[in-house]
């Protein structure tokens, strides 16, 4: 096969497909492809999640069960762990999208992604160098700027393999918002990047024909760089927030009111909502990738920085205002039992990753409170270092807040009943700004109090 029989079969034929890791971005743009009437293995190392592919049933909030269970039994997507059965002659492109998170030094770990680029190019040389098949393989895991075209591109040459020539690779930054039921993997536009016109035009074959708008870019340098600015503008701007929540309190005034009316500017305004921190796979991790690149270039990433000291300051700072609050009656928070409600990273998932209920959860405790949680969507809680015989798991409903001396909204779920958190609990801190629009009938009579952030 040459590079104009790959691109005719990625784009008009039945390419084998291969995406490595089965996540929260590997499963949904499986799924996209094989509907795309690709044949697609997942492969991945968790054997539970290959045999709940293969059964049909996604552990993916984002992939429905009917819709895998259908493309199973179509024989169009599998899963398996061993990747001499994923990988052979007949695969035509591999996606891969596995975790790419920070080490506890907060440099990047690429750990994960260098060991599936070792998996599958160590099955790549099984036969006759001449008997090698041309391939694409895409990177869609978040890596600093300079990694595919370096590492991976040192990665092909030890394996006797070369970029543009005899494997074609490429950079796709994934653009996975889980829960958002508008954008998804199909429609939301795909950034493309290679570092040779024929790899490019092999990927663009690849991706046109799975998702509806792919923007190409000069090199998989500066694709890389449009995933991290992308999260590092959020990480700035919210930080940015966070402060002005800081300064509000500080001059006495109403941070959701003044930010209310400043989103009333129809130009120039884009709104962000101040909150106990920053949480998530992606703007939590991202920035510091590209600051640790800057660094080893001997250059700052100021922005960054700063706001990363605030924050990751933000957790203290709401249990001080809790603190604070307690003090105003009376009472200390050392002894206190306190529910957080609400500790995935964001609204309506089920994924702790980095959230900031976890350093809110860890404040309390160190400061001699005893934290409890509640989460409609999490019921495991773990997390290294804490104590999980003194978190309590609140699953029966209707759970009685009035038992809890005070409450801290982290993580702002639809289905939640606030209206009888703010009637029961005597005391809630809110950091979200969801009960604003709770109003209390005059008919119950109430000593709580809330305290917005």
């Amino acid at each position: 096969m040459d590079v104009t029989e790959l691109k005719t079969l990625l784009t008009h034929g039945t390419p084998k497909v291969v995406v490595v890791g089965g996540g929260y971005v590997g499963l949904p743009f499986a799924v996209t492809a094989a509907q795309a009437h690709c044949d697609v293995t997942v492969l991945d190392t968790d054997e539970q999640k290959v045999d709940a592919i293969n059964a049909g049933s996604s552990y993916v909030k984002d992939v429905d069960d009917t819709v895998l269970a259908e493309l199973v039994k179509a024989g169009r997507i599998a899963a398996t762990s061993e990747p001499d059965v994923a990988v052979h002659d007949g695969t035509a492109a591999i996606v891969i999208c596995v975790p790419t998170p920070l080490q506890a030094s907060g440099d990047p770990d690429v750990s994960f992604v260098m060991k599936a680029l070792e998996s599958v190019l160590s099955i790549a040389r099984d036969g006759p160098e001449e008997e090698w098949p041309l391939r694409l393989i895409s990177l869609e895991s978040t890596v600093y700027p300079g990694f595919t075209q370096e590492v991976v591109g040192r990665m092909l040459a030890e394996h006797g393999r070369a970029d543009g020539d005899d494997t074609f690779v490429s950079f796709s930054p994934e653009r996975v918002d889980p829960g958002n039921a508008t954008w998804h993997t199909k429609n939301t536009p795909k950034v493309v990047g290679a570092n040779s016109q024929v790899s490019l035009e092999v990927a663009l074959a690849f991706y046109r024909r799975i998702v509806d708008t792919v923007v190409p870019v000069s090199s998989t340098d500066a694709a890389e760089m449009v995933k991290l600015l992308e999260n590092t503008q959020r990480w700035v701007n919210i930080g940015l927030v966070n402060e002005v929540a800081l300064q509000c309190h500080a001059l006495g005034l109403n941070v959701w009111e003044v930010i209310d009316a400043a989103s009333t500017k129809p130009f120039g305004f884009t709104r962000y909502t101040p909150g106990p921190g920053v949480g998530g796979h992606c703007i939590a991790c991202d920035p510091d990738y590209l600051a640790w690149r800057l660094r080893t270039m001997k250059q700052s990433a100021r922005f960054i920085a700063l706001a990363g000291a605030i924050n990751r300051a933000m957790p203290a700072y709401v249990v001080q205002r809790l603190a604070d609050a307690l003090n105003e009656r009376g009472q200390a928070v050392q002894g206190k039992k306190v529910l957080v409600v609400g500790v995935a990273y964001k609204p309506d998932v089920g994924d702790t990753r980095e959230s900031p209920a976890l350093d809110v959860i860890r404040e309390l405790a160190q400061r001699g409170a005893i934290p409890c949680y509640v989460d409609p969507l999490v019921s495991n809680l773990y997390h290294e270092g804490f104590d999980l015989e003194a978190l309590n798991v609140l699953s029966d409903e209707p759970v009685d807040y009035s038992a809890f001396d005070a409450a801290i909204i982290v993580t702002h779920h639809t289905d939640f009943d606030y209206e009888s958190l703010v009637v029961t609990c005597p005391l809630v801190l809110d950091t979200r700004g969801v009960t604003r629009g709770i109003v209390i009938p005059e008919n119950i009579h109430t000593k709580s109090e809330v305290v917005l952030l």
